[in-house]
């Protein structure tokens, strides 16, 4: 008989999902609900020994700021003397990265990553946050098809906006000059169809 791993009495741990430099992350169960999680455990000593920790904490709190239905849920975090447990929503459907590298995304999908994409990011930005690791790695989706941002390791809390009270990145910049020539085309295709 297997022997179960019980966190804290509350979540059961499973099958590795991926590994990074100084975190793994497993699939987990919480006994309580039976909803599946995703547990990332990062070796609190190997963090403090590489001058990492602040950095640990600025992602614990940038997750706080940032509940947004296109972004993966912080549900907890937990620690020991040598390691630190974050208690995630779970996103089964994998890595956009793998989607794209099967093939070219349908227009109305990609549109539809898209908006989510800026959806997050103007949340994101609107709360003073830059994730500043953007890749398709870091975007998974879940079992409905929608996107989710994962990973704030290297995300900034930009403390001071400008004067006007908004936040002005050249990222966010190219997300809405992409925006606005993706509605323009969809709008000039509507004008052209129903003229046919």
């Amino acid at each position: 008989m297997e022997e179960r791993h019980v966190l804290f009495d509350k979540y059961e741990m499973g099958r590795l999902l991926g590994m990074g430099t100084f975190a793994k992350v497993y699939y987990g169960k919480n006994l309580a609900t039976g909803e599946s999680i995703a547990i990332k455990v990062i070796n609190k000593n190997q963090v403090k020994k590489e001058g990492m920790m602040e950095q640990i904490k600025r992602e614990i709190s940038v997750l706080r700021l940032v509940p947004h239905p296109n972004i993966v849920e912080l549900k907890e975090v937990l620690a020991t003397k040598s390691k630190i447990f974050f208690v995630m929503e779970y996103v089964r459907g994998g890595e956009l990265f793998a989607k794209v590298a099967k093939g070219k995304l349908k227009e109305d999908v990609a549109r539809k990553y898209f908006q989510q994409l800026t959806s997050a990011f103007d949340f994101c930005h609107s709360r003073g946050v830059c994730h500043r690791d953007l890749k398709p790695e870091n975007l998974l989706l879940d079992e409905n098809g929608d996107l989710k941002i994962s990973d704030f390791r290297l995300s900034a809390l930009l403390e001071h906006l400008r004067i006007d009270g908004l936040l002005h990145t050249q990222l966010l910049l190219l997300l809405l000059l992409l925006k606005f020539h993706i509605e323009r085309r969809v709008f000039l295709e509507k004008i052209i169809t129903s003229h046919l």
